[in-house]
C-alpha cells in the first residue's frame, strides 16, 4: 500500500522500463481518446495544456503530446514526475508552465480540483465482458441477490455492456457510475456519492444489506472501498488474470490496526500535519480544521510539506509523536509500519481528539466529510474544566492523560515577532521558534553554496546504482 505513494526510491533504481510492454494495446488514438481530449481543448480555448501521465504510460507521452498539438494548435506540456500521488491531478506542476487546463491520463482517485479545468482520460483497458458475467453468476448463484457493481476507472467503459448481460437475470443489481468532480446540485434521496462513484438505492440505509462486486485488480481503490463499506461482503474480478474471488482481507483486523493508531494519537503531545496534496479541493480548510482540533486537545502541531513521504524524510522530525496525512481518499491509508512514527488519517485524529465523535463501525477516508457543512461533521463540545474532566487512562502506556478540551477563548501565546535579515537587499523575514529550533541541528540538508563552488569541467563518473557500482568488484579484489 505504501509503495504507490511512499517509497525509499530503491524500487525506482532497480526497475527496468520496457516501452513495448508499457504501451497500450490497439490504436493509441482510441486508447488515449485523442478526439475527445482535442475537443475539450478547443472548446475551452486553452492555449497551454498540461498532460499528466503515470509512470506506466510515459513511453507514449511524446507521441500523444505531438498528436494533441497537431489536432488543437495549443502548446502541450508533459507532467511526468508528480508532486504527490499520480492518481491526483498535479495542479502545482501545471501552474509552473501557466497551463490553462490539465488532461489527466490513467487511473485516478477522482478527487475534485480547486482551480484548473480537468479532463480525465482513464485509458480503455480491455475487459472480457462475457467471462466477467460468468464469474459473477458463479459468485452470486441466487438471482435475487442485492449487489452493487463497482469498477476501476480503466474498465468503466465496459460497464454498460456488462449491465446488459446481467440486468435481466438479476433484478436487484445496481451499477455505479463514474463521476468526475462534484456533480452539481444536492444529493437526491437514496443517492450514494463517494470515491467518484454514484449509484441510487431506495434508501441509503439499505446499503449495508448489499454485497459489493468490484471489477479491477487488488489495490488502493479496493482497500478504500472495503474499509468504508466494511459491513458489506466483497467479491472481485481481476480482468488481467481472468479470475474472480471472494475477498478474504480481514477487514476487522485492518480496522483494529487503525484503532490502535487512534490510541497512539490520543497519547501524542506533538502532531505533525503532513500536506499530501495541493490539488484536492478543501485541503486548506482541513489543514485549518486539524490545527484547531489539535490546539483544543492541548497538543502542539507543526505543518510539514515534504512531497512524497518516506521513512528517511520523516525520521528527521524526532520531536513529532505522530503524523496525520492530508491526502486524497486512496493515498490517505498509508501503511506506516516502516516509519519511525505512526501516520494516521484526519478521521482517526478526530476520533482521538474530538470527544463528541464516537466509533460507530463506519470508516471515512475522504477528509472533506469532516469539514463544517459536510455529512459527517461533528462540532467540538464545550470546554470542560480540568477538575471536572473524566479521568482517562492510556490503553498503551497505562498512564493518565488529559481528555478534556481547552477553552477556545483562552489567551494564546503571542506569535513570534523576531526579525532577521533574509538577503542582501536587507529584507526582513519573520523567524518562528520552531524554525529556529530546527536550524540549531547539526544536519540541515543540502546547501546550495551559490557563488562559493568553483566551476569545473564535467567528467565521466561511476556507472551503475549507488548500492552496486560497476567498478566496486574491481576495487574489492
Amino acid at each position: 500500500m505504501a509503495a504507490a505513494f511512499s517509497s525509499d526510491g530503491e524500487a525506482v533504481l532497480r526497475r527496468t522500463l520496457d516501452p513495448a510492454a508499457a504501451a497500450p494495446r490497439g490504436d493509441k488514438d482510441e486508447f488515449y481518446e485523442v478526439d475527445r481530449a482535442a475537443a475539450f481543448v478547443r472548446d475551452g480555448g486553452f492555449r497551454k495544456v498540461a498532460l499528466q501521465f503515470p509512470d506506466a504510460l510515459l513511453a507514449d507521452a511524446a507521441a500523444v503530446a505531438a498528436r494533441m498539438e497537431e489536432a488543437t494548435g495549443a502548446e502541450m506540456y508533459v507532467l511526468g514526475d508528480t508532486t504527490y500521488g499520480s492518481c491526483c491531478v498535479d495542479e502545482v506542476a501545471a501552474e509552473h508552465v501557466s497551463a490553462g487546463a490539465v488532461v489527466h491520463y490513467g487511473p485516478a482517485c477522482l478527487s475534485p480540483c480547486r482551480k484548473l479545468p480537468v479532463l480525465h482520460i482513464f485509458g480503455r483497458q480491455p475487459l472480457d465482458v462475457g467471462h466477467c458475467a460468468e464469474v459473477f453468476r458463479e459468485l452470486y448463484p441466487e438471482r435475487q441477490s442485492r449487489v452493487v457493481v463497482l469498477s476501476d476507472v480503466v474498465y468503466a467503459h465496459a460497464m454498460g455492456e456488462l449491465k446488459k448481460q446481467l440486468c435481466h437475470e438479476y433484478p436487484n443489481i445496481i451499477f455505479s457510475q463514474v463521476v468526475c468532480g462534484d456533480p452539481p446540485g444536492p444529493t437526491l434521496p437514496g443517492e450514494v456519492r463517494q470515491f467518484g462513484r454514484r449509484f441510487h438505492m431506495e434508501a441509503v440505509e439499505e446499503l449495508q444489506d448489499c454485497s459489493m462486486f468490484y471489477v479491477g485488480a487488488e489495490g488502493l481503490a479496493l482497500t478504500s472501498f472495503m474499509l468504508t463499506w466494511n459491513r458489506c461482503p466483497f467479491s472481485s474480478f481481476d480482468p488481467a488474470t481472468g479470475h474472480g474471488r471472494r475477498e478474504t482481507l480481514n477487514v476487522n483486523r485492518a480496522l483494529m490496526r487503525r484503532l490502535y493508531l487512534v490510541e497512539r494519537a490520543r497519547d501524542a503531545r506533538v502532531v505533525g500535519i503532513l500536506v499530501g496534496t495541493l490539488g484536492v479541493a478543501g485541503y486548506l480548510d482541513v489543514l485549518q480544521h486539524l490545527r484547531q482540533l489539535v490546539r483544543r486537545a492541548g497538543k502542539r502541531s507543526y505543518t510539514l510539506s515534504v512531497g512524497k513521504p518516506n521513512p528517511a524524510k520523516l525520521a528527521n522530525f524526532l520531536e513529532v509523536d505522530i503524523f496525520v496525512l492530508v491526502a486524497c481518499a486512496q493515498n490517505s491509508l498509508l501503511d506506516s509500519s516502516d516509519f519511525y512514527r505512526p501516520i494516521v488519517t484526519p478521521y482517526e485524529l478526530e476520533l482521538a481528539c474530538n470527544p463528541a465523535r464516537e466509533w460507530t463501525g463506519n470508516y471515512l477516508t475522504d477528509f472533506r466529510d469532516l469539514l463544517p457543512g459536510a455529512c459527517a461533521h461533528i462540532e467540538l463540545p464545550p470546554a470542560v474544566p480540568a477538575a471536572e474532566a473524566i479521568p482517562d487512562v492510556s490503553l498503551i502506556t497505562g498512564e493518565m492523560r488529559a481528555a478534556h478540551l481547552c477553552d477556545p477563548l483562552a489567551p494564546q501565546p503571542p506569535p513570534s515577532t523576531t526579525l532577521a535579515c533574509r538577503d542582501q537587499t536587507r529584507a526582513l523575514a519573520e523567524i518562528s521558534p520552531a524554525a529556529t529550533f530546527l536550524e540549531s541541528r547539526s544536519w540541515r540538508g543540502l546547501e546550495q553554496q551559490l557563488g562559493k563552488t568553483t566551476v569545473s569541467k564535467a567528467v565521466q563518473g561511476r556507472r551503475g546504482i549507488a548500492i552496486a557500482y560497476e567498478d566496486e568488484g574491481c576495487e574489492q579484489s
